[in-house]
């Protein structure tokens, strides 16, 4: 599964990048979370990182 970021609705609180650093980085001068790297992850684990977003800004959606 791939998770990606709306960074209009980011609040900065760093859930993501705290569970899945190889996935997400939170860039200190904007405040919002990015993706880097590879954006796949178990829809377990992707099911987790989304839940933990208070912003709901991830979403997941099947990997081309």
């Amino acid at each position: 599964m791939e998770v990606q970021v709306d960074a209009e609705k980011c609040i900065g609180i760093g859930n993501c990048e705290m569970l899945e650093p190889e996935v997400f980085l939170l860039n200190d001068d904007t405040g919002v979370a990015s993706t880097v790297g590879t954006r796949l992850l178990s829809l377990e684990r992707a099911e987790k990182v989304v839940a933990g977003c208070p912003s709901g800004s991830l979403s997941i959606r099947a990997a081309k």
